[in-house]
Parts: structure tokens; C-alpha cells; sequence
């Protein structure tokens, strides 16, 4: 397999691929990478493209623990380091249900916090807590440290269960920051 061809295949796809109706043969693994900043790399060197990074972006899969590009004529590994996407902007709109909070990944992809795109904070290193969002498709978005921070600083202090914790608010949906 190699990215030309890859990016062919991508390049005549509609804007949501419908992963379910294809069934493509494993053709193996890439080398190409989504590092832990977000950056795409392939056989070592940066994709500096953001055109052709949203392009692999858009075929984008996971599949158990395992990270895939999919296309209706073949389906090849890729290795992510951490989460595909960053979120790096963010921003606040008015609703009937209340203020409610839209992320932006680094790639542009937008979702508002929710139910459906669920902030989680993973504490299993406690000095380094590390907070991600549900995209689509599943795919999770780590928040990048300076936007978590912000949230630090709207964040208010709510005690559950006899512990303090900062928790932050979109729409109807609360999500705790982590216990204080």
C-alpha cells in the first residue's frame, strides 16, 4: 500500500464515508503515526499538508484499541500515540438550556460538550490528569493543556459526597475537571 494510491482512493469519497456498508480486505500496516501533539507523520517525516491530513482524518477508525484508514477498497493499520485529535480552541453559545460549550480540534472538527460528546478526565496519573473529548465516530480528542486551564479557571466548586471537585457545565450536561 502505498499514499498515493491511498490518497486517491480517499480523494473520490463522499464527506461521510459509510464505514458500515464497506467491507474491505486488511491490507496491512502503514507507517504512518498520529503523535501524541496531533501531528501526522509518515515513514518518519511530517505530513505538512493539513489539506491531505484532513483527508486521512476523514477515513479514520477505531477499531477495538487499534487505529485504522478505511476506504471501500482496502482497510491498513496506522499507530496513534495517544488520541488522534487536539482540542485547541474553544468557545461558549448561549442556549435554551444554558450556556453551552463547543470545542474545536485541531483539524476543525467541532462538537458541543454533552452527552453525546462526553468530556472524560483520565487521573491515573494524579499530576498529570489527562481530559478528553468524544468526537465523532468515537474518536477521542485530547484537550490541549492551555484549554484546560481555561477551564479551570470557569470552573466552579461542587462537593459530592463529602469531596470537593471542579466541574464545569454545557447545556444540561456537567462534567467534573477532577476532585480537588
Amino acid at each position: 500500500m502505498d499514499l498515493q494510491t491511498l490518497t486517491k482512493q480517499i480523494e473520490n469519497l463522499d464527506a461521510a464515508p459509510p464505514f458500515d456498508k464497506w467491507h474491505p480486505p486488511f491490507c496491512g500496516d502503514i507507517d504512518m503515526v498520529i503523535k501524541a501533539d496531533g501531528s501526522w507523520w509518515y515513514m518518519g517525516s511530517p505530513i505538512g499538508r493539513e489539506r491531505l491530513v484532513k483527508l486521512f482524518a476523514s477515513v479514520l477508525l477505531k477499531e477495538g484499541d487499534e487505529y485504522f484508514l478505511k476506504t471501500p477498497a482496502e482497510k491498513v493499520r496506522i499507530q496513534v500515540e495517544d488520541a488522534p485529535f487536539v482540542i485547541t480552541q474553544w468557545q461558549t453559545h448561549n442556549t435554551e438550556e444554558g450556556p453551552a460549550i463547543e470545542v474545536i480540534s485541531n483539524l476543525g472538527h467541532a462538537a458541543v460538550l454533552s452527552e453525546s460528546h462526553p468530556l472524560e478526565v483520565d487521573h491515573s496519573n494524579p499530576d498529570q490528569p489527562r481530559p478528553y473529548v468524544t468526537l465523532h465516530r468515537g474518536l477521542k480528542a485530547l484537550v490541549h493543556r492551555n484549554v484546560f486551564y481555561q477551564w479551570v479557571d470557569i470552573a466552579r466548586q461542587v462537593n459530592k459526597n463529602g469531596e470537593e471537585y471542579l466541574v464545569i457545565n454545557s447545556g444540561k450536561s456537567e462534567f467534573s475537571l477532577g476532585k480537588l
